[in-house]
């Protein structure tokens, strides 16, 4: 059979069509297999640069915490240096090793200095390594010395709270306390259990009708209270430096100080009124002259000293005599002392080797915004008999070591004193502490973030 040879070259042409497909689509095939490859190659080669820039990433942000933490020992053991120890300004370098003692990175310390007046000091650590120098982290960390502000009260003796006392903030004792009041914060005494000269009982180290009963501690450490009052003598320094106010013996009673603002008025008293044996009023006075807040903040008087007014900026009014022996100083509040404005930087510290007292001519509702620290003696009134006031509120911090109340009672009833207590603890405080008051040893971590 023979074919007509229009349809042989048919046939020829069907086969070299699909020949050349067959090329075609080797040819794209195979340049399609070589970009899927290539992209392959790509990805992983990408995903393998990620993996091993973030490997940088996780050893460079352990750089920097190294190096928070490495400064946080540096103030441990100098807590006042914030130059690294060089007396330059920075920033401040330093190698990172492996056990090994591999140089396997290196962290930049930044330090912002606190505040004239605060404990608390800014540190930011940047850390990398030698293999991706560029890939860094930064971690920054506030850190602030707490002063002994931080309690409401904090008392070496026993202290007893009646059932219209009402306390906002931390309480530590070293001895027993009665609490009736009311309170939003620990309630801690390092007693388990004291003798109550009340009823002649034992009782344990917290006790009472009051509460949160939650809140209440006993058997805690004690707090070494030597360690903690004011060194007064520092006070007296910055006053002698030229920048505070020093004043000797008034030659008379003693002085009163009354505060406008940013200044205060000195009176020398010149007599004293006396009521129930007590001789702490004032009878009569002298004006001497009118100074201004120093700007250290430091007045250091040697006598005794009334005190009160509307305080508008940074002040420690010290009371004492070097070297220190009885009798003792004392310092009487007796009108209201209070701040221009509170949770700002008013702030004053009254500090005195002996008692603070509110006496007889005290108005009936009284306010003191203050951190109130008395070395050796007591913070009270004494037993006006039958002198009763309405309202007492302190804004601040009570430390002392004798103790002291600001209210009798019998059966319950007040019989002298004032009826309704307030005391509230007040949180500028606690790293923003009036000048050269007592602060503890260690720094506190405030406040960590990673700063992008």
């Amino acid at each position: 059979m023979h074919l007509c040879p229009g349809f042989k070259n048919k046939i020829k042409l069907k086969q070299q069509t699909r020949g050349s497909i067959l090329m075609l689509a080797l040819v794209f095939g195979s340049i399609a297999f070589m970009v899927i490859c290539v992209g392959a190659a790509s990805y992983g080669m990408m995903e393998n640069q990620v993996s091993v820039r973030n490997d940088y990433r996780e050893v460079a942000f352990h750089i920097a915490e190294a190096g928070v933490n490495y400064y946080r020992w540096h103030l441990a053991h100098d807590k006042y240096d914030f130059q690294d120890g060089t007396g330059q300004s920075g920033p401040y370098v330093h190698e990172y090793k492996d056990k090994d003692g591999n140089i396997i990175g290196y962290f930049s310390l930044d330090i912002i200095t606190p505040l004239m007046g605060s404990t608390v000091v800014t540190v930011s650590s940047t850390g990398w390594t030698v293999w991706q120098p560029t890939v860094k982290r930064t971690v920054q960390v506030k850190l602030g010395i707490s002063a002994l502000t931080n309690y409401t009260y904090l008392y070496n003796a026993n202290i007893n709270f009646s059932n219209t006392s009402v306390v906002h903030g931390p309480i530590h004792s070293n001895g027993g306390i009665n609490f009736d009041g009311t309170s939003d914060s620990w309630v801690e005494s390092a007693k388990l259990t004291y003798l109550y000269s009340g009823d002649g009982h034992n009782h344990p180290g917290v006790w009472g009708d009051g509460g949160p009963q939650s809140f209440w501690r006993r058997g805690v450490p004690e707090i070494d209270f030597y360690a903690v009052t004011a060194d007064l003598s520092k006070v007296r320094d910055q006053a002698d430096s030229g920048d505070g106010i020093h004043l000797s013996s008034s030659g008379h009673e003693g002085y009163h100080v009354v505060f406008n603002q940013n200044q205060f008025n000195l009176y020398q008293v010149d007599s004293r009124d006396c009521y129930s044996g007590y001789c702490y009023d004032i009878k009569n006075e002298t004006f001497l002259q009118t100074y201004s807040i120093p700007s250290n903040g430091a007045i250091f008087i040697e006598d005794d000293v009334w005190v009160s007014g509307v305080v508008d900026g940074r002040v420690s009014l010290a009371v004492g005599q070097f070297p220190a022996q009885e009798p003792y100083h004392k310092m009487y509040i007796n009108d209201n002392l209070i701040y221009k404005e509170k949770a700002s930087d008013d702030v004053i510290g009254l500090m005195c080797q002996g008692d603070i007292i509110l006496p007889y001519e005290t108005p009936n509702y009284l306010e003191i915004d203050a951190a109130l620290l008395s070395q050796f003696g007591l913070i009270g009134r004494p037993n006006y008999s039958g002198s009763i006031k309405n309202t007492l509120i302190i804004f601040g911090s009570q430390i002392s070591y004798l103790g002291g109340g600001k209210k009798y009672t019998q059966n319950g009833v007040v019989v002298s004193g004032y009826i309704n207590t307030n005391y509230s603890y007040d949180a500028n405080l606690r790293y923003y502490p009036p000048p050269q008051f007592p602060v503890s040893e260690t720094y506190d971590l405030i406040s960590w973030k990673e700063i992008e």
